[in-house]
């Protein structure tokens, strides 16, 4: 460290000292009248965030850090003595109860149990010499953290004492045995420290553990650490419990922080996490909610809302997060008990804080609460899917299975069915320009080449052992070239990429908004089985897409004829009528492809068979498919199942009226597949200057609601400087889809945008060559939502068959 500081001393600091004079003299203004200890850790807290976030911001990304509000911290910590008390007779003053804040950040879990008075002073010196631990992996944080207890302790007893119990570690590594103290052994006395706490029966832990999933593009080289030892223990307790296909998410490192905790109390402790909450009732975490129910004898469940990745009326009722911007993801406090004496199933009790609440009146109940006494808890008792909250219709299971690839029989409604198309690179591979797509391609397929040509020479006539990652030799200029696993994996395994201009087709997008599409595997990422759905843009199909497991909102769905994007409809299924086989030519030695398909029915012979028996022998399998749109259109459907329709696929009853809603699935089909040519409603078009050039004058470049007395007016669009739309009836904006109206989803997609980090510009105008194409498909949007509104108000009961 003296060898940096002498390094410092020799450069020119001038700048960056006047800089940070100004930070200084910023926080010396924002501290001054601060006269409480929780006052202060707040400022602690909220400037080390607000610092870390802006200079780190990967790292920050990469280890989810989020410094967690006094409210909650104190909440939690009287939570963990009362439930020591109530369950073992003992608080954590007494003598034998080690406490660990795994991620301590800034210290602020160790402070505010050393200001709280739960420890007796006399208890103090004992306590804070040898049962008090805390961990962290970031170095400036650590210091932080270390100095604020310190300081703390000495500020309670009038005595300075170097805070022993502090380790700079990752303390998921810890238990990765101890050849893997990584991050310890750099400094003596802290691996001392490490390996003196690996051996201590630790009882309670405290704590935020961090909420990162990883980085969120491979052009970052932001990933996630991995631990053998820890995720082996997930794949074995919450991975193979769950029924969810996609498992990915019980890898997020605030599932790894439970996985953990729990293993590191043994059988005997408490556990108390703010962290994400979308685990309670989250459909992957089934089998997470299992195995916490198995393995710990109480849980308090204290769910504080907040999610932002919710849309509408929920979006609404979520309001406030108590971490503010830190973070979009619902937010929950856990305190999990396990006490060998109890005997018999969990206790499970649970609050939910309310609809509606702002970050600050949810911090306001947290804080009048005071601790897990204080609330007036409601006892859960788990269905057989482990739903928590939200519990599942069981007459939903007696439905059909619209699809299901984890059953062995394969017994569903369609044979064959695929995520929607997964670029990984939207705006490189979408386009409103064909020109603009076709040039974007070239440029990156052209940098791609490049690259492989440099990484085959660099790898020549080398063995495997001694090539070098991709990782380090790849230029992550995200100006060049969009990178994602997949793209990875071909540069390492040297397949080379050629821009072919047949892959150049249409795709739906969004909701009612197409764009030209890049349509090839080597630059989309996850393709799933759309080959055989749209092999080429020659083989036509229909498609029922539908909101996929694991999406944060409502259910929806919306028929395409054209590829469809994996948000066309949230994390979206689907689908098709038909699929399509390549024909094969046999000779020599192998089968050739010919380039030719054959179309193959995707809904089985046997539930033609079952639909024919209970109704009518005339219905087709194409009537059953428009049987399935009615359905899912249902309002009664959508509300009675909207439980299982969060959680799983949608499954079919056998509704009493089978040509009531075969009907208005096909009505349904034709305002939703024509929405482009279809009658434009009677939209009044108010225009304040002469048309001379209409390419200009009908030009968009972003499309904002009407204002009425300081009110936004929806029955008014305000198309361009030149243009306002009127009289738009408010009945329109019933018609939701994907979350929102389907003339927002119009409005959002139809205005200019450039991509920050590629530089690319999109550019609605570029669609049509018709000039009124943008203003027209606005009043064919009205029309298609007042239409749909008109035939699912005008659907039956279901009445379905017992």
């Amino acid at each position: 460290m003296q060898t940096m500081l002498d390094l410092l001393e020799e450069q020119a600091l001038e700048k960056e000292t006047q800089t940070l004079e100004k930070f200084y003299a910023s926080v010396k203004e924002r501290a001054s009248g601060i006269d409480n200890a929780a006052g202060k850790q707040s400022i602690i807290k909220e400037l080390y965030d607000k610092f870390f976030n802006t200079a780190f911001p990967k790292m920050a990304e990469r280890l989810g850090i989020v410094y967690t509000p006094v409210e909650v911290v104190d909440f939690i910590i009287k939570s963990a003595d009362d439930a020591l008390r109530q369950e073992f007779g003992v608080g954590l003053s007494d003598k034998g109860v080690h406490i660990l804040d795994p991620f301590t950040g800034t210290g602020t879990f160790i402070v505010r149990m050393l200001q709280s008075g739960l420890i007796k002073l006399e208890d103090l010196p004992y306590k804070f010499q040898n049962e008090m631990h805390a961990n962290e992996i970031v170095l400036l944080a650590y210091y932080v953290a270390a100095i604020n207890i310190e300081e703390t302790y000495h500020d309670l007893t009038g005595e300075y004492q170097p805070f022993e119990g502090m380790v700079l570690t990752d303390t998921f590594q810890m238990q990765e045995g101890e050849g893997n103290l990584k991050g310890t052994n750099a400094f003596p006395e802290n691996s001392k420290r490490a390996k003196k706490q690996n051996k201590t029966d630790i009882r309670v832990v405290v704590g935020n553990p961090p909420y990162s999933s990883g980085q969120t593009s491979e052009n970052d080289g932001n990933k996630n650490v991995a631990y053998p030892i820890l995720d082996a223990r997930i794949r074995c307790t919450y991975a193979a419990n769950s029924t969810a296909t996609n498992k990915n998410s019980l890898y997020d490192s605030y599932i790894r922080a439970v996985r953990w905790a729990s293993d590191r109390i043994k059988d005997k402790g408490v556990v108390c996490y703010v962290s994400n909450g979308s685990f309670v009732d989250s459909n992957a975490m089934d089998g997470l909610r299992q195995s916490l129910a198995e393995e710990f004898t109480s849980i308090y469940c204290f769910n504080l809302r907040g999610n932002a990745r919710t849309s509408g009326e929920q979006r609404r009722m979520e309001k406030g997060n108590v971490f503010g911007e830190g973070t979009r993801t619902p937010v929950a406090i856990t305190i999990l008990v396990k006490n060998p004496v109890k005997l018999g199933k969990c206790q499970l009790f649970y609050h939910n804080i309310g609809d509606y609440l702002s970050k600050e009146e949810k911090l306001k109940i947290v804080a009048e609460f005071g601790s897990i006494k204080g609330i007036d808890w409601k006892n859960l008792k788990p269905n057989k899917n482990h739903d928590w909250i939200n519990q599942r219709d069981p007459a939903f299971d007696k439905f059909i299975s619209i699809g299901d690839k984890s059953s062995a029989d394969n017994k569903s409604l369609f044979d064959n069915y695929s995520r929607g198309l997964e670029s990984a690179r939207d705006c490189w591979v979408y386009n409103y320009s064909q020109k603009g797509l076709h040039s974007n391609i070239s440029r990156m397929v052209d940098f791609y080449t490049e690259q492989a040509d440099a990484y085959i020479e660099l790898c020549k006539d080398k063995p495997k052992s001694q090539l070098i990652p991709v990782d380090n030799f790849i230029d992550n200029d995200t100006k060049k070239i969009k990178w994602s696993s997949s793209l990875k994996q071909d540069l390492e395994r040297k397949h080379k990429i050629v821009f072919d201009e047949k892959s150049i087709v249409n795709g739906h997008y969004r909701p009612y908004c197409k764009h030209w599409l890049y349509y090839n595997g080597d630059l989309n990422h996850r393709v799933g089985q759309m080959p055989k759905i749209f092999p080429t843009s020659s083989y036509g199909n229909l498609v029922l897409c539908v909101t996929g497991v694991g999406s944060t909102k409502d259910f929806s769905v919306l028929m395409t004829d054209t590829i469809p994007d994996l948000e066309l409809i949230s994390k979206s299924q689907c689908f098709p009528l038909h699929t399509y086989e390549e024909i094969k030519s046999q000779g020599g030695l192998y089968d050739t492809t010919t380039g030719e398909y054959i179309k193959k029915e995707n809904i089985p012979d046997s539930f033609l068979k079952d639909f024919r028996s209970t109704y009518d022998k005339s219905i087709t399998k194409e009537d059953i498919f428009y049987y399935v749109y009615g359905i899912l259109h249902s309002p009664e459907y959508k509300l009675r199942f909207e439980a299982d329709l969060n959680k799983m696929l949608p499954r079919i009853p056998f509704a009493k009226d089978f040509w009531a809603f075969c009907n208005a699935g096909k009505s349904l089909a034709e305002w939703h597949l024509n929405y482009e040519v279809v009658e434009p409603y009677e939209v009044k078009e108010s225009s304040g200057s002469l048309v001379i050039d209409p390419k200009s004058h009908f030009k968009v470049t972003k499309m904002t609601f009407g204002k009425n007395s300081k009110a936004v007016d929806k029955s008014t669009i305000i198309y361009n400087s030149n243009i306002t739309l009127s009289g738009i009836p408010l009945e329109a904006y019933d018609y939701v889809v994907n979350g929102k109206p389907a003339l927002e989803w119009l409005m959002e997609r139809y205005q200019f945008t450039r991509d920050k980090d590629s530089g690319i510009t999109n550019d609605p105008n570029d669609w049509s060559t018709e000039p009124r194409y943008i203003i027209d498909l606005v009043k064919r949007i009205v029309r298609v939502s007042m239409e749909t509104m008109k035939i699912v108000n005008a659907l039956p009961a279901l009445n379905e068959h017992k």
